[in-house]
């Protein structure tokens, strides 16, 4: 049942995401002054915002394979979703762009199972933890050797939203949070 829920709510979700691709926003209606001025459609086109939501699919189910099965249907609906939408609705067929989608869609069910296990208070769940942290930090913040960039409000809370997934207690969240940041100094991942 949950993964049906899952794929409806990945079909909506891509197909949302398509119709504010697509939106024009006219400042004198009310909800489209207030869409302009979250820039949702702008937030739903960034890589950290589909990774928090499979973090969260993906913590919160019962069993790493009801996690890998949620998250893949999750993305299944999403990325067909948004597909079909972009032909039928914007009249082009991203078929390249969507290939990189497809492709993470394909890995999402292992990297779901994997980061079920990051909810421990376990050795292995801290390394999940931190590299997690580690994935999120690359993909939300611009991380040099002198310096941090936090580049949104809205990259910033998607990091701590991740974190807050992800806490079990202030120390776990202090070494994996610490740990996630130096990786993302150490080894630069192409998020950037």
């Amino acid at each position: 049942m949950y993964g049906g829920i899952a794929l409806i709510a990945g079909v909506l979700m891509g197909v949302f995401s398509k119709w504010l691709d697509t939106l024009g926003i006219d400042d004198g209606v009310w909800w489209q002054r207030i869409l302009g001025m979250i820039d949702l459609g702008n937030v739903l086109s960034l890589f950290p915002i589909w990774l928090l939501i499979a973090l969260a699919i993906a913590v919160f189910a019962k069993s790493p394979l009801n996690a890998a099965l949620r998250v893949f249907l999750f993305f299944a609906g999403m990325c067909g979703a948004y597909h079909i939408s972009s032909v039928l609705i914007a009249g082009f067929n991203p078929t390249h762009y969507m290939m990189i989608w497809y492709g993470f869609t394909a890995v999402s069910p292992l990297l779901a199972a994997v980061c079920w296990y990051g909810k421990g208070k376990t050795v292995p769940s801290l390394v999940i933890d931190t590299l997690i942290l580690w994935v999120m930090a690359s993909c939300c913040f611009g991380i040099g050797f002198w310096y941090v960039d936090f580049r949104s409000i809205v990259d910033t809370l998607l990091f701590i939203g991740a974190a807050a997934i992800l806490y079990v207690s202030p120390k776990n969240t202090a070494i994996s949070l610490a740990g996630g940041f130096l990786l993302a100094l150490l080894f630069r991942l192409p998020f950037e």
